[in-house]
């Protein structure tokens, strides 16, 4: 059959194929190319702005093994409409260790999409290997950090803390958000958006009966910014991940799902382990919030208001940017109802009520949305949202508080849940503790754990 005349059938598909990769030095454009079959090639761009680019042997290598995990990466993003049986990679191979580092990827990023369509992915997803690769040298990069914007209140919190402690950085975002562009030029620093535009086909596909659902974005986006860390020639990559991330949902009967995988400890270990070891020595990928929990990021946050007015956690409302916060709050999902909550003990009640547009805690309508964050006769929402127990010492501080105790949905808390909880784990002063788990660069951990203490 010609790829003219293929069509998209789901549940015949035997193969997912990565058919090739490349870089254009010229242009700043990869190309990363995937098929079904012997259907139409799948054709994915990612752009770093700034071509061209002069790149040495040692860069132009370490780019080109960057690629490569990119392209095996993203394809998740094609993958997951028809997991077929087979993988193979047709224009080069892999060893044994990444292929593992793929198939945990795969399967623990695309969790949620499993649980939601009735999949079960565990033995079903094998990377062909062969071989063992070496230990990838060092590609001559300068002390200078990509840090990875996302127009909420973590990202800001990495790059007010990387500015205090006169790291060199460039915030950078990938697609066109105008919410994200206006946070990262509210910092005053250099930006980088870079462009990735997915194959058309897969939007096809959809329509013509695809398995759909979550994958783990921050795990392509990684790799995205691992790329242009090295075509710019700079030696860190930095996401805001704080330790919450690591917990998922627990789901009756199936166990553990967690939405952000890929924003996990567990992820960031085996990605930096392998961007260090496989592509280039002095490249460094961490978190540098990994040792906070979500309510020691909101605190963090509240200590300037610099972004009071341009700053968004709400995914429903991502892409409106309108004059009046509540514009940027659509106030009803599940990550307004965290941040909101998370932001209240630390922030004058005027303040918060101003940036969101409204007083969640005083609208009965929300009572469902604020018991599945406190694990309350449900599971916690597949959003990237704090652990149930920092939702639920949060809401024990604003019940002793004159200010917020008579609202609708604190009163309820202090009336129907708060007797049925052990007032030892309602407290937030052991939630504020910085961990010991992390990636971060032990020099700049030592400088980063004296600011965060100040």
């Amino acid at each position: 059959m010609s790829q003219d005349t293929w069509r998209f059938n789901r549940d015949a598909i035997k193969t997912f194929r990565f058919v090739r990769c490349g870089f254009d030095s010229a242009t700043g454009v990869a190309q990363l190319v995937y098929a079904f079959d012997q259907g139409p090639e799948l054709v994915e761009t990612v752009t770093v702005p700034g071509a061209p680019f002069d790149l040495d042997d040692a860069r132009l290598s370490a780019v080109e093994r960057a690629l490569r995990l990119l392209h095996l990466i993203a394809g998740v993003s094609y993958y997951k409409a028809a997991v077929p049986d087979t993988i193979s990679i047709d224009g080069y191979v892999i060893d044994e260790a990444t292929a593992a580092l793929l198939e945990t990827v795969y399967l623990n990023g695309l969790g949620e999409f499993a649980y939601r369509n009735g999949l079960d992915l565990h033995g079903r997803i094998r990377f062909p290997h062969s071989g063992e690769a070496g230990v990838a040298p060092a590609a001559g990069l300068d002390g200078h950090a990509i840090v990875a914007i996302g127009g909420g209140k973590d990202s800001l919190v990495s790059i007010e803390a990387l500015r205090a402690l006169d790291v060199q950085q460039t915030v950078s975002w990938i697609g066109g958000s105008q919410l994200i562009k206006a946070c990262a030029e509210r910092t005053g620093l250099p930006t980088l958006n870079i462009g990735r535009a997915l194959a058309p086909q897969l939007f096809e596909y959809n329509r013509q009966g695809a398995w759909n659902g979550h994958i783990p974005v921050t795990a392509v986006n990684s790799a995205i910014l691992v790329l242009a860390a090295l075509v710019l020639g700079h030696d860190q990559v930095v996401f805001s991940n704080e330790r919450s991330a690591s917990y998922g949902s627990q789901i009756e009967g199936t166990g553990e799902v967690n939405h952000q995988w890929s924003k996990g400890w567990a992820f960031e270990q085996a990605f930096a382990a392998h961007v260090s070891g496989r592509v280039a020595a002095d490249l460094r990928y961490y978190s540098l919030l990994r040792p906070l929990s979500e309510l020691a990021v909101a605190r963090q946050f509240t200590r300037s208001d610099r972004y009071d007015a341009h700053f968004s956690s709400c995914n429903r409302n991502f892409h409106i940017l309108g004059e009046r916060p509540v514009n940027r709050w659509c106030g009803v999902c599940p990550k307004c109802h965290f941040v909101f909550l998370a932001l209240a003990p630390f922030m004058s009640k005027p303040r918060l009520v101003g940036i969101f547009g409204r007083n969640l805690l005083d609208d009965p309508a929300q009572t469902a949305g604020y018991d599945a964050l406190l694990e309350y006769r449900d599971h916690k929402p597949f959003e990237c949202v704090g652990e149930a127990r920092e939702s639920r010492a949060a809401m024990a501080a604003l019940a002793g508080r004159p200010e917020w105790r008579e609202d609708a949905l604190v009163k309820r808390f202090a009336r129907e849940i708060q007797p049925l909880l052990d007032p030892a784990e309602l407290e937030i002063a052991p939630l504020l503790v910085l961990d010991d788990e992390q990636g971060i660069p032990p020099a700049l951990w030592e400088r980063l754990r004296a600011h965060l203490t100040a």
